[in-house]
């Protein structure tokens, strides 16, 4: 999920004027190098926000909107879970290791994921927790993400302010897919991903897997959460 960049200079330009954040700054330039963030992305946390190291939701939606429902259906990876994905020609290791990955989690062969190198990854935390988070695809455009409290029957909604659109804070690169078995009993196995179709490109669908109900998600750099008083 990791695509690159080259360092912003206003990044450094903002640590030379903040020397006492140096250290916050520094691993600022550090996330934003890995995560290839924009540096206004990064520079522009809004205030009453505090950076944090880049962090992944896998969120649900229409592109065009700008708010909506069904919030407790997204997403959240604290860490990047590409880099703790285990290659789909890597699945019979897996399996071998009762499902352990080298990095840790456990796989299910009821709910698995890929991403767009064809890497299995863990599962998200679900939901999100309701809270006010800065968000950003990458590009020229950064928002507020706000994830109300559930009501009665378990609805959350979400907005987005600053005039952006889902696929404004969607990272176009990262591709991310959930696999559930289709019926009862049947067999929804990473065996059967076509690994000949990765990487996936932009804008295109991750793959069919045969078994499986796919259900795909867009992915939002988190760069900021409310500051607490």
């Amino acid at each position: 999920m990791n695509p690159t960049s080259t360092a912003p200079k206003t990044i450094l330009m903002t640590l030379r004027r903040q020397p006492v954040l140096l250290v916050q700054g520094l691993a600022l330039l550090v996330f934003v190098l890995i995560s290839g963030l924009p540096a206004q992305a990064a520079d522009n946390v809004t205030d009453g926000f505090v950076r944090v190291p880049v962090e992944y939701i896998a969120a649900l939606g229409e592109p065009d909107e700008t708010s909506g429902s069904g919030a407790e259906t997204w997403g959240h990876w604290p860490v990047d879970p590409g880099p703790r994905g285990v290659r789909l020609s890597n699945y019979t290791k897996l399996r071998q290791a009762g499902g352990v990955a080298p990095a840790k989690w456990q796989f299910d062969s009821e709910d698995w994921w890929l991403e767009e190198n064809g890497l299995i990854m863990e599962k998200p935390d679900f939901p999100l927790p309701p809270g006010e988070y800065v968000v950003t695809g990458g590009r020229d455009k950064i928002a507020i993400l706000t994830v109300q409290q559930p009501d009665s029957e378990g609805i959350s909604r979400w907005s987005l302010n600053n005039g952006a659109t889902l696929h404004d804070v969607t990272h176009l690169g990262c591709r991310s897919a959930r696999y559930t078995p289709m019926n009862d009993g049947e067999i929804c196995s990473p065996a059967n991903a076509p690994q000949s179709v990765f990487r996936i490109e932009p804008g295109r669908e991750m793959p069919h897997v045969a078994g499986c109900n796919k259900q795909d998600y867009a992915v939002l750099f988190l760069i900021g959460k409310k500051a607490e008083n």
